[in-house]
C-alpha cells in the first residue's frame, strides 16, 4: 500500500501546483479543494470479489485502478473542462482510460470526470507505473456523492427503491443549481 501511497502524494502535490497557478492566471479558484484517500484492504478485496477476480496480487495491479484516488473539487462545472485539457498535457504521468459521467451520469445519479492514469514511481531501484484515479466534480457534485455515499454506507446498500428514487431526483436538482449558479457568475463576471 506504501507504494501506492506515494503515487496519490505526488500526483496531489502535482495537482495543488495546478490550483494554485489556476488561481494565479484566472483570479479565482478555478479548483476549490482537491482530497485523496487510499482504498482500505478491506474495500480492495469487497470490489474484487465483486467483480469475480481472483484475490492475488496479479489481479489487484492489473484490475484495480483506483487504490490512491484524487478528487479535485472545482467551483464551477464548467471548470471541469478546463481542469481536464490541463491533466491530459501533464508529462508526468500516462493517461490509461477516461469515463464521462457528467455527459452520462450513473444510473444512482452521480455525476463526476474520472481519468485512470499511471504515474512513475521508484521501487527498489525499479522503474515502475503505479495506477491512480483522479475524479473531477464541481462543489455541487462532490455534496451530492458525499451525502449519497454516507446515505448508502449508513443503511449498508440496502437503501430502498424510493429513497433511490429521490437520491436520483435530488441530483438532477443539484445539477440545475450548479449550471444555474455557473450562469449567474458568468454573466456578472463577462467572462
Amino acid at each position: 500500500m506504501g507504494i501506492y501511497d506515494q503515487a496519490r502524494g505526488q500526483l496531489t502535490f502535482q495537482l495543488e501546483m495546478l490550483k494554485e497557478a489556476l488561481k494565479q492566471y484566472c483570479k479565482y479558484d478555478v479548483i476549490n479543494n482537491i482530497t485523496s484517500r487510499i482504498k482500505s484492504p478491506e474495500s480492495i478485496i469487497n470490489k474484487m470479489k465483486k467483480k469475480n477476480y481472483g484475490i492475488n496480487y496479479q489481479n489487484l495491479i492489473e484490475n484495480i485502478n483506483d487504490i490512491a484516488g484524487i478528487r479535485v473539487i472545482c467551483t464551477f462545472k464548467d471548470d471541469i473542462e478546463r481542469v481536464k485539457q490541463l491533466i491530459r498535457r501533464m508529462q508526468t504521468i500516462e493517461i490509461l482510460n477516461e469515463k464521462d459521467y457528467i455527459k452520462k451520469p450513473k444510473k444512482s445519479g452521480y455525476s463526476a470526470y474520472h481519468i485512470i492514469v499511471e504515474v512513475p514511481m521508484k521501487y527498489e531501484g525499479q522503474d515502475i507505473y503505479v495506477k491512480a484515479e483522479i475524479q473531477i466534480c464541481s462543489m455541487a457534485m462532490n455534496f451530492w456523492s458525499t451525502a449519497e455515499h454516507k446515505i448508502k454506507y449508513k443503511t449498508k446498500g440496502k437503501l430502498s427503491k424510493l429513497d433511490s428514487k429521490k437520491l436520483e431526483i435530488y441530483a438532477k436538482i443539484i445539477n440545475e443549481l450548479d449550471e444555474k449558479i455557473k450562469e449567474m457568475y458568468r454573466k456578472n463576471i463577462r467572462i
